[in-house]
């Protein structure tokens, strides 16, 4: 008992404040899920039904748009659930009326992957967002719009810049958080999880750079997402 309490204090010891922090966070992932349905309630779901959000121009292809927002709404909705499921018991096994496979439990990296995979896309997306916007309202570059017939593409970019982009920004945040807090949970090594955050970082800088690359040169019509 007392040899298992000094290596477990050990262990604690020698993580550092991220460390930490991500292992007995636990809210991350709940703030997530609601960060995820709010916007897909009040942001997608009203574009959905209204065909558009703040006035700044007239929509090449409105329904087109209601289509495209409903299901942005949907998927971010899901995406939320799966946050919650990270810190659930109900989201480490197969649900029951999976054949086959029901109760058994979900495999690590089948849910590590794809979450950190969204999280990195989320967060240069984000990030990628706010510089562009910020280098265009003051002028360093232009902005190609594709979508709109008639658009105020300044109003837009204050709004791209102080709520769209800063949302990606956040969700792919509290995403990596969530995702950390489940790697501790299920038992990842601290060795493997310090490997995953520099793989992560390097991944999610790299992206973000190559994003920025694409629309100051003017290739972000291959690179667009």
């Amino acid at each position: 008992m007392n040899k298992d309490h000094t290596s477990e204090t050990s262990t604690t010891q020698v993580m550092n404040a991220f460390e930490r922090f991500t292992k007995r966070s636990i809210w991350p992932a709940y703030a997530g899920f609601w960060w995820a349905l709010l916007y897909a309630v009040f942001v997608r779901f009203y574009e959905a039904a209204a065909g558009t959000i703040g006035g700044f121009g007239q929509l090449s292809d409105p329904d087109a748009f209601s289509l495209a927002s409903y299901g942005a709404g949907v998927l971010i909705m899901i995406c939320g659930f799966i946050l919650l499921g990270l810190v659930k018991p109900w989201g480490l096994t197969v649900p029951v009326w999976v054949p086959h496979f029901r109760h058994k439990r979900i495999p690590r990296l089948f849910i590590l992957i794809p979450t950190l995979f969204s999280s990195a896309m989320l967060i240069a997306h984000g990030t990628t967002g706010i510089v562009t916007k910020t280098l265009f309202l003051i002028g360093a570059i232009p902005l190609e719009l594709q979508g709109w017939a008639v658009i105020d593409k300044e109003r837009l970019a204050v709004w791209d810049l102080f709520f769209y982009e800063p949302w990606f920004l956040i969700m792919g945040i509290l995403s990596g958080l969530a995702a950390a807090y489940y790697a501790h949970a299920t038992g990842v090594m601290l060795p493997r999880f310090r490997q995953w955050v520099i793989r992560f970082v390097v991944i999610v800088s790299l992206l973000t750079l190559l994003l920025i690359a694409s629309i100051v040169f003017g290739f972000s019509n291959i690179l667009s997402f």
